[in-house]
């Protein structure tokens, strides 16, 4: 069965078309102008594609894998051709499952609750809270933030072959960093881990979106990225990768879908057998419309040519950078240094600024939209800045004063839908605010930075 979807157009030109591209947003200096989406880091727009695909797909909704109603048939079918579909996209070997859960976060939890005993978990310090975090009932050894990437993989050598006792341990890197957008060297990772009899895991939900991602080629054991930030909404994430742990692991969730069969024993309690398959730890009726939608993104970024895309997008990373390093004010943050591999991501802090003050001047006075803080990156974000955990002051952190360091940072990040405009329009605000300054007053609302609007203009 199948549901007739839109086309994608092979002629069109990038960026691709996204929903929300003509909206248009208040300004507090008066009118109104065409929002800037440039926080493509946190949460991407939809593609037109796949909107389009899984409006096609709508009136057919039906429950999957509990029907034998026509709808509940194509449903299911649906979804199976979606597990499909992404399975190619990751380049998954014929072994590998795909798991479908609610967002990257969602499915390192899983694999954190399927471990082995004993295992012992290896994570930088540089990782997002998804990955830095699930680990809670391993062991873990936390690496120091790398200057290199050869320094990354020396250093997860060392605390590998160091590691007492040498039982099972899972290495957790991501691809790409939320906050600088640099790549990090999975592959070389990937055969450090697997020399010294560990396996890894590739937090992708950065990489994704930016690059190709092959599970075979890079050879890693599990990839996971989230669907919101690959342009597609509905709130649906994968887990890829090697069956063996997860048919060993109690199923992540108790319930229909994820049982084969359950029985009543005489002495009153109750016999399950687990499903084998990825349904082991789907349990509850599917977000097909999630899974849909992810395929459908799949399928778009695929047919526009992944090498195309990436093409485009070094092309605005480079005229960012550019356009920022005119700015003597502007401090880039980076890891691996200026000549490191990026994608669309890119963090910064402005001399003599509150961080959330910037940020917010770019929304209400120019229609931007970027992000500022510690991005879910705590560690990695202080180790940029130089800086120590402190209580937040007035728009999320301490006000800085000329010449002081700010302890929070701006990003900005873009991918396949961002049209040139919008750089040029963000580069020339950038300018403009550190040159005139803030044309409005701003102040904290319910943790939030939002202009003064009882207070003057400056």
């Amino acid at each position: 069965m199948s549901v007739s979807t839109a086309a994608v157009d092979q002629s069109v030109c990038a960026p691709l078309p996204v929903l929300g591209a003509d909206v248009t947003v208040p300004l507090v200096t008066g009118g109104d102008v065409t929002y800037a989406a440039l926080d493509y880091a946190a949460s991407a727009p939809a593609l037109q594609r796949v909107w389009d695909d899984v409006a096609a797909y709508a009136p057919y909704y039906g429950s999957v894998h509990r029907g034998a109603g026509y709808l509940s048939q194509l449903s299911t079918d649906l979804f199976e051709t979606s597990r499909a579909t992404v399975a190619e996209f990751l380049g998954c070997r014929a072994d590998d499952q795909v798991v479908f859960t609610r967002s990257t976060t969602d499915s390192l939890n899983l694999l954190a609750a399927a471990l082995p005993a004993d295992c012992e978990v290896f994570v930088f310090e540089t990782e997002h809270h998804a990955s830095l975090l699930p680990w809670r009932d391993a062991r873990v050894t936390y690496l120091d933030a790398p200057r290199t990437p050869d320094q990354a993989v020396a250093t997860l050598e060392r605390a590998l072959a160091d590691r007492s006792p040498y039982g099972p341990a899972l290495v957790c890197v991501t691809g790409a960093s939320n906050v600088t957008g640099e790549l990090w060297p999975v592959k070389e990772l990937a055969a450090a881990a697997h020399a010294h009899g560990a396996r890894i895991v590739l937090d992708a939900a950065q990489l994704a979106p930016h690059h190709p991602v092959d599970i075979a080629e890079l050879d890693v054991d599990w990839v996971a990225f989230s669907g919101h930030k690959l342009y597609a909404p509905f709130g649906s994430g994968v887990l890829a990768g090697r069956a063996d742990w997860l048919v060993d692991a109690e199923p992540y969730l108790a319930g229909g879908g994820a049982s084969r069969k359950v029985a009543r024993r005489t002495d009153g309690g109750v016999d399950v057998e687990w499903h084998t398959t990825a349904a082991r730890h789907e349990a509850g009726s599917p977000n097909v419309i999630g899974v849909y939608s992810i395929a459908a993104a799949c399928k778009a970024l695929t047919e526009a040519g992944f090498d195309r895309l990436v093409d485009r997008e070094q092309r605005l990373v480079t005229r960012v950078r550019e356009g920022l390093a005119e700015v003597p004010e502007v401090k880039v943050l980076s890891l691996f240094g200026d000549d490191a591999p990026r994608v669309g991501v890119i963090s910064f802090v402005v001399e003599g600024w509150n961080s959330s003050h910037f940020a917010a001047a770019l929304s209400a006075e120019y229609g931007i939209g970027v992000r500022d803080g510690l991005f879910c990156a705590h560690p990695l974000v202080r180790t940029l800045l130089g800086s120590e955990p402190q209580d937040p002051g007035e728009c999320g952190a301490p006000e800085a004063g000329p010449g002081e360091r700010s302890l929070n940072a701006i990003r900005v990040s873009f991918g396949a839908g961002t049209p040139d405009e919008h750089i040029e329009r963000f580069l020339g605000a950038v300018r403009e605010l550190v040159s005139k300054g803030a044309r409005w007053t701003y102040r904290t609302e319910e943790g939030r930075c939002v202009p003064d609007r009882g207070a003057a203009q400056v």
